[in-house]
């Protein structure tokens, strides 16, 4: 089968022929339809997060279960799937105390870039191994996974759009709703009017948020955060994001930091009104230690929270996002601006760097 292959830093991606291997016991195999290009694999690409190589990427798709390992029971032959690369363990203290998104065994083998066995079921046609990015690897025609990461949904639903449920939606909705656990009528600020920011726009909306300001560079982002329910926008290229967001709302309930870097984790914390939480969403480099007056968070009695996957449970998460986009109340076409065959995902790399992409989505069949 065919994969966007990464080899290194500076280093073109490359489509390859690869072979994969059956899937053994608690695995499955998804013939992929689509998958979202995300800023994490960029991450991967840029330097910025250390992986093996060669390295298929890819962590947010969808496609149809063509095969089972022993003892799989659920997803069955022919069930149609959304990814999710934090698959549960169902054993680990966080997975027994519905926490699957902290699933020690998950996070365990994620981290090298191996399949929870500690093996890859990937190589080249002379045999040397090739890894999966964040035990998924769905930059890819088909893929073996965890079955526990392989989500049933409807049948009805469109496998190419919904791909990006599996982070994107996932990531930015869940944090509101799950993770910050948003009260009605809250004012809420997010920054970062990405695939992830326009989710957690979204999520605040169906909250019925009183103001929603979402703050960006980019116009046309702005623009379209306006579409997916922002009250209000701030180009923060033009002006300081948090005297403007602190003079829209005098300080906000909750505000979402849904790009990762130091400086915008701080200004998340500066629009906060007395009492309020803000929610770091964003996956920051490595060592990135974001500055915070300590006597203000406990005066106003504001907190900092991190969410990893907006706290999400899949098997039970994934249906309902996907029930609300069928129904129209969650809107997920408008977050795709573009298609491109695998050969193309090097520029949609360049297209997400540039700000012309929300979420470009590779279509994974021949």
């Amino acid at each position: 089968m065919r994969a966007v292959v990464f080899t290194g830093v500076g280093e073109p991606l490359r489509v390859e022929e690869l072979e994969l291997e059956a899937p053994k016991a608690g695995e499955v195999k998804i013939e992929l339809v689509g998958a979202g290009v995300c800023h994490s694999d960029l991450h991967v690409y840029k330097g910025d997060w250390k992986h093996k190589t060669p390295l298929v990427l890819g962590h947010e798709g969808a496609g149809v279960v063509t095969a089972v390992g022993t003892g799989v029971t659920r997803p069955a032959l022919g069930d149609h799937v959304i990814l999710s690369w934090m698959p549960p363990c169902g054993a680990c203290r966080w997975c027994a105390s519905g926490k699957p998104q902290l699933c020690a065994t998950s996070m365990s083998a994620i981290g090298t870039d191996m399949l929870f066995d500690g093996t890859t079921r990937l190589a080249r046609a002379d045999g040397s191994p090739v890894y999966h990015y964040l035990s998924s690897a769905v930059f890819a025609e088909q893929a073996v996974v965890p079955a526990a990461g392989a989500i049933t949904i409807r049948d009805d639903a469109p496998l190419d759009k919904v791909s990006i449920i599996g982070c994107a939606v996932a990531t930015g909705f869940g944090a509101v709703v799950n993770t910050a656990q948003m009260e009605w009528g809250s004012s809420v600020a997010v920054i970062g009017c990405g695939a992830v920011g326009l989710s957690a726009i979204q999520g605040a909306r169906l909250r019925a948020a009183t103001r929603i300001v979402a703050v960006d560079v980019v116009p046309g982002k702005l623009e379209a955060a306006r579409a997916f329910g922002a009250t209000d926008v701030v180009n923060s290229a033009e002006t300081d994001p948090v005297e403007a967001v602190r003079e829209l709302t005098g300080g906000v309930d909750y505000a979402f930091e849904c790009i990762g870097l130091a400086e915008t984790c701080e200004q998340a914390a500066a629009m906060l009104a007395f009492g309020g939480t803000a929610v770091i969403v964003g996956q920051p480099k490595a060592g990135t230690r974001p500055g915070y007056d300590a006597l203000l968070l406990s005066c106003y009695e504001q907190r900092v929270i991190g969410s990893n996957y907006g706290s999400m449970r899949p098997t039970v998460d994934f249906p309902h996002l996907v029930d609300l986009c069928m129904d129209g109340r969650l809107m997920i076409d408008e977050l795709i601006t573009g298609h491109r065959p695998l050969a193309e995902a090097q520029d949609a790399f360049e297209d997400l760097i540039a700000g012309r992409a929300i979420r470009t989505v590779l279509d994974c069949g021949r």
